[in-house]
């Protein structure tokens, strides 16, 4: 029984170096995106000046541009977010609003009666109202995008707010490199500053724009689409196989799909177009846990198509799998902590070779993640937030982190408890302050 003991400690203690080991090369791999960041991008900021540059034809010759809204039950949002689109600058006859209304709640008519407005005004714009959800929004997408002839669509969550010029600016690239399959905005933010959790928010998703999403673009990794912000050309979604609403991302599944048929993507990082974070906790748990999940699902779909793909190189493999691997940041550090209290519990001789490994990857992964969180706030910002505020915002990062894991440890157990349930789109709520 002692050596069944024995073996068992090993074995656990074995299994939590292997994912100390994971986690370390997988948060390693930001602070490999950042000196990538540093080494590309005046060269890539050159590159994307000369895209805007790039004259527009005449608006006679321009083409046909359709705005995807898609909306559930988000009232307070609605109507800022339509009669944004409604201000955009291009041709009033080649600009086409469609609002993907799925809602089941008052902002169903609210919807009907901004459009009415709106249509009275001359602008051509309709509702799409189903009357069920299938698909969720990738679904909305996919039934809207039917109903037109036009081959660009600017999509646009509700709760964005898209400056006059947007189509202006990145409808340059189309003409300058028209097998672009979609032109991604830089996210801006209308609450950045609301509390704790919002200026958190800000500097994260500032450094997955400007450090992750820029040096991918920049380097030719693979480029996600974030699922707003962006127009998209038809030939690019048809030749990925159209939206889909199996999954709660179809922005990172269309993007993949599209992408291993060679079609490539353009970030702007001087594009910038505001929208709302959410304030409370709640509700922004609920966000990471949809993104995890998705990005999890959508991983495990494209493995075994990019590894068999024979049309890629290894390089643009390996950065694709790079990529994707980090959707395995939690499992490797829940099975991780699970394997490394086991072996603790079986062996208390391990616990200070335990502790040491596990305080090494601890401050590793602080490094790696202070110095890209930081890296993204002096690109985008310019260092705005001073020192003693940037560590107070890391402070509720960690602690932000610390609870995602706990909700996403949660809802595995629960899963793992009870059936199967079929996929739902949970949409993050805003309140239009």
């Amino acid at each position: 029984m002692t050596a069944i003991i024995a073996f068992l400690a090993l074995f656990f203690a074995a299994v939590f170096g292997v994912c100390c080991l994971l986690l370390a090369a997988f948060i390693g791999s930001l602070l490999y995106m950042v000196m990538l960041h540093h080494r590309l991008k005046w060269e890539g900021l050159e590159h994307e000046e000369g895209l805007l540059r790039t004259p527009l034809p005449p608006d006679s010759e321009l083409p046909h541009v359709v705005v995807q809204i898609p909306s559930f039950n988000e009232g307070p949002v609605l109507r800022r977010g339509i009669e944004a689109a409604a201000n955009l600058d291009w041709p009033r006859d080649k600009l086409h609003i469609q609002v993907l209304d799925d809602s089941t709640d008052e902002t169903a008519e609210l919807a009907r009666t901004v459009v009415a407005e709106l249509r009275d005004r001359g602008f051509d714009i309709v509702a799409l109202q189903r009357t069920d959800r299938s698909g969720f929004k990738g679904g909305a997408l996919h039934e809207a995008m039917q109903q037109t002839p036009y081959d660009y669509f600017a999509i646009f969550d509700v709760d964005y707010v898209p400056p006059a010029d947007f189509l202006r600016r990145c409808m340059r690239v189309f003409v300058a490199e028209p097998k672009t399959a979609f032109v991604q905005a830089r996210f801006d933010f209308l609450n950045p500053h609301e509390n704790a959790l919002t200026e958190m928010q800000m500097v994260t998703l500032d450094a997955h724009l400007g450090i992750e999403q820029a040096t991918r673009y920049w380097a030719g990794h693979p480029l996600p689409f974030n699922g707003t912000c962006g127009i998209w050309q038809r030939a690019a979604v048809e030749a990925g196989g159209g939206w889909k609403g199996d999954t709660v991302t179809e922005d990172l599944d269309l993007t993949y799909r599209g992408w291993v048929k060679g079609w490539r993507a353009v970030f702007l990082t001087s594009v910038a177009v505001p929208g709302e974070l959410p304030a409370d906790t709640k509700t922004w748990l609920r966000q990471q846990q949809r993104w995890q999940d998705g990005f999890r699902h959508v991983s495990m779909r494209m493995f075994p198509v990019i590894l068999r793909s024979r049309d890629m190189s290894l390089a643009a493999k390996g950065a694709a799998l790079l990529h994707l691997c980090m959707s395995l940041n939690q499992p490797v550090l829940l099975v991780g902590v699970v394997c490394g209290v086991l072996a603790g519990l079986l062996a208390p001789t391990l616990v200070p070779l335990l502790l040491a490994v596990f305080f090494v990857t601890l401050v590793w992964v602080l490094v790696c993640a202070t110095t890209f969180l930081r890296a993204g706030h002096n690109f985008i910002r310019d260092g705005e937030m001073r020192p003693l505020r940037f560590a107070i915002v890391l402070l509720r990062f960690v602690g932000g982190q610390a609870a995602t894991v706990a909700r996403s440890l949660f809802v595995h157990l629960r899963k793992a408890i009870a059936p199967p349930k079929p996929i739902v789109f949970d949409r993050t709520p805003k309140r239009g302050s």
